[in-house]
């Protein structure tokens, strides 16, 4: 740590970011020779690029208790205040004598708007604010094709990537830190962050260790165990063969340098090259969704391809609560559901699934999509949810064609082939043997009255028919394409 010769205190302010290693402000302002505030604001606004979904909420919650212990553990301490930040930080940085603030930008639109107003009014009180790039692998601002212009489709921006993609060495987290003043903080009681009449949450603490050392020991398990399987096994839900690593990474737990260059590491040392590089790829598709926000603008309120503007969504909210609740008789859409409320996140292939039926078969918007999503997983991040809505829904950049529809039949048998995954979730098809239980529908009266099945007692029948749902889907692209050319300049 540097020595103290600066007049003022430095402040850290933290966000999603919790973590000591490879935190550049938190490094910056080490370096800065300043006695240091740490804090978190509890944003409280009604603005969704800053507020917590409820299961995001529990994760923040274990979060920050052990980011605070761990800054207690090196002489520092957390502090946490509540409200918007646009005016608990002037007030903050007046009440410690700050001379400088270092936060890690946000990579979100609207927050980094509000942040560069909010440097310029610490400026006018004679604050510097020092804002810094934590969250990526490239930088999205340069990171440009050849012509100049931003790229539209993930495999040409990340093979130019790769071609030149060196991601610095990972910071150290400090070692020691000088405290600021003693300053009054509110407790993590105060915010009132986990649910509690019902406790829905209960069970998230068995498949989940919130935190900076949470983040490295998954890590660990995952270039350890599932890693060399990985491009096979990452389409598998009944099987453990993906890193969950994104909630840690939604939180800024871990960087995702860091995990590129342990990832590479174990390579060099023996470990499996190519399914390395497919996992890196996906983290590389984490970097695509920041860019995608970046260069062209709000796509969680708006549709990339704007012809999906002319797009006949249907009302069905009893189609949407039968989804939300895991009762849609479709089983591998119910099992997902039922393990992203029971978990607070859904394996990728079914979430893929569950979005195409919600859109395609139901006719729901992908903004109802993403609003549950962003409330019942731990993983919620705003620029990867709504850019993988928008691909599963065709209005989005490098989209599947707009009229594939996924058949959560296929899908179930070929990606769950022995119904583990289902039979797991939907206990009440256990008895279904095989294939069996993605379709218990299509099955003979014996067969469902030998598993104790009984389709709309102890099971629903499908909301939709499939084949009927597919169509409908297939009839409103065409309606939209029709309107678009309709609304076009050169109609």
């Amino acid at each position: 740590m540097a020595s103290s010769t600066a007049t003022g205190t430095a402040l850290v302010w933290f966000r999603r970011d919790l973590r000591l290693s490879d935190n550049p402000a938190l490094h910056a302002a080490v370096r800065s020779g300043r006695p240091l505030v740490c804090v978190y604001i509890h944003e409280t606004g009604t603005d969704t690029a800053l507020a917590a979904g409820a299961a995001s909420r529990w994760w923040l919650h274990h979060s920050l208790g052990r980011l605070a212990a761990a800054i207690n553990a090196i002489g520092g301490k957390l502090l946490l205040r509540h409200g918007e930040a646009d005016a608990v930080l002037p007030a903050l940085c007046e009440e410690a004598d700050c001379a400088e603030v270092f936060w890690n930008r946000s990579d979100t639109i609207a927050v980094d708007a509000r942040d560069c107003a909010l440097a310029s009014q610490l400026a006018d009180q004679g604050v510097k604010a020092r804002g810094f790039r934590a969250g990526t692998l490239i930088d999205p601002e340069t990171h440009l094709n050849g012509s100049g212009s931003a790229y539209k489709v993930f495999t040409p921006f990340w093979k130019a990537a790769l071609r030149t993609l060196e991601p610095r060495t990972p910071l150290p987290a400090p070692t020691s830190l000088e405290p600021g003043p003693n300053l009054p903080s509110d407790t993590l009681k105060d915010w009132a962050l986990l649910p509690v009449a019902p406790d829905w949450a209960a069970a998230f603490s068995d498949d989940w260790t919130p935190g900076e050392a949470g983040a490295h020991a998954r890590l660990d398990d995952f270039l350890a165990g599932p890693l060399p399987d990985y491009p096979v096994d990452r389409d598998r839900p009944d099987l453990e063969g993906t890193s969950r690593l994104s909630p840690h990474l939604a939180w800024g737990e871990i960087s995702p340098r860091t995990i590129w260059h342990r990832a590479r590491d174990h390579a060099d040392r023996g470990g499996a090259y190519q399914p390395t590089e497919k996992f890196l790829s996906e983290v590389g598709w984490r970097d695509f969704a920041i860019y995608l926000a970046k260069h062209f603008g709000d796509f969680r309120n708006d549709n990339f391809s704007r012809q999906f503007d002319h797009f006949p969504w249907r009302d069905n909210p009893a189609g949407l609560e039968a989804w939300k609740r895991g009762q849609t008789g479709v089983p591998i859409v119910d099992a997902a559901m039922r393990q992203l409320w029971a978990t607070g996140w859904m394996h990728n292939r079914p979430r893929m699934i569950v979005a195409s039926f919600l859109i395609k078969h139901l006719g729901v918007h992908w903004r109802d999509g993403m609003a549950w999503f962003e409330d019942t997983l731990v993983d919620a991040d705003l620029n990867v949810n709504a850019a993988s809505w928008q691909w599963v829904a065709g209005s989005g950049a490098d989209a599947a064609p707009y009229f594939r529809v996924f058949n959560p039949v296929t899908q179930g048998e070929k990606f769950d082939p022995d119904g583990a995954y289902v039979r797991r979730w939907v206990p009440e098809l256990s008895g279904l043997k095989g294939k069996a239980i993605h379709a218990p529908w299509t099955q003979p009266a014996g067969v469902l009255a030998m598993a104790g099945v009984t389709l709309g007692k102890t099971y629903p029948a499908p909301v939709i028919d499939l084949k009927h749902g597919r169509e409908m889907a297939l009839d409103a692209y065409q309606a939209m394409k029709a309107a678009a050319d309709a609304a076009s300049p050169d109609a």
